[in-house]
């Protein structure tokens, strides 16, 4: 029986520079890969020492990338170790197998979105109706599934986004503020569901998952272990949930505990 490891990829196994977080001497700190171009210009990064963990596990487990990202960013990112067979793409909006989105499994989730949510043009009407100008950089949908905003953290009001998440909740949706980003996202869009699609046509017998955000919630609770960083909501919220661990460290070094935890955890079955 194969183990499953689902990790969420942005701040959780890889950090933009703005995201690393590294506190030390500057002849301490730990030499970097860089695992995303974009436009030309390096933007994620993860450890040496990570990259090498990650191949590893890749060898003894099914690694299978979770990310909010569209296909096309998530297409971007050039991990190490072997090709994942799966990957869950825009929150389990997309589930790809061999790089490739499976029709059935998109067909179910637009179905159900369907049936439970209100539409995404509501929401983005919504946001163009209310998100101020001020701190907004830019509107954004996201495979047609789920909207999210660019945005200065700076002049951002929390009552605005609180108010966003109650105005969203009536309507099946949830919100999630995540660097400079905010999310609107239907609730049954959920990374969590995708993964259990994987366990199902694997037979896994185990999963671990790791993530740092709201979005991510939904699959710590529904793995056998999950792990989160020190740093994200999650962590802001102090939230946890029995077979969740609470990691202290934070940036670039979180990133490389995780795996560390995912490699210990294979390899003790």
């Amino acid at each position: 029986m194969p183990v499953i490891v689902a990790s969420d990829l942005d701040r959780t196994l890889i950090y933009s520079a703005a995201a690393l977080a590294l506190t030390m001497p500057d002849a301490r700190a730990p030499r970097l890969l860089c695992v995303e171009v974009h436009e030309s210009r390096p933007l994620s990064y993860l450890t040496e020492t990570a990259a090498q963990l990650l191949t590893e596990l890749g060898d003894e487990a099914l690694f299978v990338p979770t990310t909010t990202r569209t296909r096309k960013q998530y297409q971007r990112i050039n991990l190490p170790g072997p090709p994942p067979t799966y990957a869950i793409c825009a929150n389990g909006g997309h589930l790809l197998v061999d790089g490739v989105s499976d029709p059935d499994w998109h067909a179910r989730v637009q179905a159900r979105l369907a049936d439970e949510c209100a539409p995404l043009s509501e929401v983005q009407e919504h946001l163009l109706r209310t998100a101020d100008p001020v701190w907004v950089r830019k509107h954004r949908t996201a495979e047609d599934l789920f909207a999210y905003l660019v945005v200065e953290r700076e002049p951002l009001r929390e009552e605005w986004v609180k108010e966003l998440g109650e105005w969203a909740e009536n309507r099946g949706w949830t919100v999630s503020l995540q660097g400079r980003k905010i999310y609107a996202v239907p609730k049954p869009l959920t990374k969590s569901a995708a993964m259990r699609e994987v366990a199902r046509r694997t037979g896994a017998d185990l999963t671990l998952a790791a993530g740092d955000s709201l979005l991510d919630a939904d699959l710590l609770l529904a793995a056998d272990l999950g792990w989160r960083p020190g740093h994200g909501e999650l962590a802001e919220d102090s939230w946890t949930a029995p077979g969740v661990r609470a990691l202290p460290e934070r940036g670039v070094l979180a990133g490389e505990r995780i795996l560390r935890e995912f490699l210990r955890t294979v390899r003790s079955r």
